[in-house]
């Protein structure tokens, strides 16, 4: 991050950035001493201020969407241009080697998307006001899921701070992005499953299923949450009731999942279901050492929709090969991690960047909005730091590991396939809630310095 920071941002203009980035941290600061100051004990207060912070931030957000262009770009076009013509009766692809028959688990939020625009028409402003709402909503999961956690309202409220307060992490609202609904129902699945009832675990393969249709990274959280079974519930505390809870979970997921997919083929969305017909595609950006492991133009001419999927498949499988000859000849695959990792935690998420600001405001607007949204990220991910080493001396619930370990397994994955910066955008609630702790302990500490 401190190198990003310096080549980005500190050599461009260090008159200017210094002092901002120093008056940022200041006002964070003092409005977290301010949220830690307010009483705990009234559960009307605490509803209270929850309420004010959401209702300033929805604001905000509502506001960011006004300034920006409404234009759907990259991947989010794809879904919502094509919505008007799927209800006028066109497919959603034309050949075996198109976006929507190569990325079939793509069709959940394309069915969302119909659905909206079926219901309220072809406005974009709708997907937009929602994504706000999946935003505030998402602040109050990770509210909910701190003070579980830690027992503690005021990490709860400094945890919702120091989201908020990102723009890297709200700015791609304008866009028909699945990032914000779908990690608002892996919060809500997490909630639930802390619940530790019937009820619940049965929501709780219902809420998952749903995240996954919406967002396709299932296979993290799973993978986290069978890790937490094995080590936490089944080795450690010898639990195989509620290990059987989990069990249900699970299973209602495949289940329901199964029958998605089934449903998306029987209405004619798309006969490939929900599978993934280019698996091969991730693995060869994210191992293309030129490019750092993420997409680059010139990649492009392994995208070629006019060929069948059968012939690309050779031509990608074939390069894949070489990509990993490559790594293995330069010895070069611990330098590819390490670069991915810092692309994917320490850089920019280029949020703002995918919302086109830079066709409606000057150069110079455009540069401070960067400079602010990253500056957000930067509190963040310093607060977590110092929230990861306080884990270690805090009294926490085990459950905290069922946000950590799909954390950890997305971490690790992306080492091995392509990475953009904003796809820690739905991993950014479970890290406020460490920088949360980590900003409460900052306070104590400075408590107990004014003591000593």
């Amino acid at each position: 991050m401190l190198t990003f920071y310096y080549h980005n941002f500190l050599s461009q203009n260090v008159s200017r950035n210094i002092p901002v980035l120093i008056i940022f941290f200041a006002i964070i600061l003092l409005v977290g001493y301010l949220l830690v100051r307010i009483r705990t004990d009234s559960k009307k207060i605490n509803i209270g201020l929850l309420i004010v912070m959401l209702l300033a931030f929805s604001i905000t957000a509502l506001v960011w969407i006004l300034n920006v262009p409404n234009a759907q770009i990259s991947d989010f076009g794809n879904f919502w241009t094509r919505a008007p013509g799927f209800l006028d009766g066109y497919k959603l692809y034309e050949t075996d080697n198109d976006y929507f028959s190569k990325y079939a688990y793509q069709s959940g939020f394309m069915v969302y998307i119909i659905g909206i625009v079926k219901v309220f028409g072809f406005n974009i402003f709708v997907v937009q006001f929602l994504n706000v709402v999946y935003q505030a909503l998402t602040l109050l999961m990770t509210y909910l899921l701190a003070n579980k956690i830690f027992n503690n309202i005021k990490i709860a409220r400094l945890s919702v701070l120091l989201l908020m307060v990102d723009i890297d992490w709200f700015a791609l609202n304008s866009q028909a992005d699945n990032q914000y609904l779908g990690s608002l129902l892996y919060l809500v699945t997490f909630y639930l499953l802390f619940n530790d009832k019937l009820w619940s675990y049965v929501l709780a393969g219902v809420s998952l299923t749903l995240a996954c249709l919406i967002r396709p990274i299932g296979p993290v959280f799973i993978a986290g949450i069978i890790v937490f079974v094995l080590i936490f519930i089944l080795m450690k505390h010898r639990d195989y009731k509620t290990g059987l809870s989990f069990l249900l979970t699970l299973a209602i997921y495949f289940v329901l999942f199964s029958l998605s997919g089934w449903g998306i083929k029987a209405a004619g969305i798309n006969d490939y279901g929900l599978s993934n017909n280019d698996p091969q595609w991730k693995f060869l950006s994210g191992l293309n050492y030129q490019s750092g492991g993420t997409y680059s133009n010139d990649l492009n001419k392994f995208i070629d929709a006019s060929k069948s999927r059968s012939h690309m498949k050779k031509i990608e499988n074939t390069q894949l090969k070489s990509e990993i000859t490559y790594l293995n000849e330069n010895n070069a695959w611990l330098k590819l991690f390490i670069n991915k990792t810092q692309t994917l935690w320490s850089s920019r998420t280029l949020a703002t960047d995918f919302t086109d600001y830079a066709k409606k405001h000057s150069p110079k607007t455009v540069d401070w909005i960067n400079y602010i949204a990253y500056m957000g990220s930067i509190v963040l991910i310093v607060f977590s730091w110092i929230g990861s080493l306080a884990l270690f001396k805090s009294k926490f619930d085990d459950k905290f590991y069922l946000l950590l370990l799909p954390l950890m397994a997305f971490a690790v994955i992306n080492l091995i396939i392509e990475v953009q910066p904003r796809y820690r955008i739905e991993f950014l609630p479970i890290i406020s809630i460490l920088a949360g702790l980590g900003l409460n302990n900052v306070f104590l500490a400075i408590k107990n310095i004014k003591k000593a």
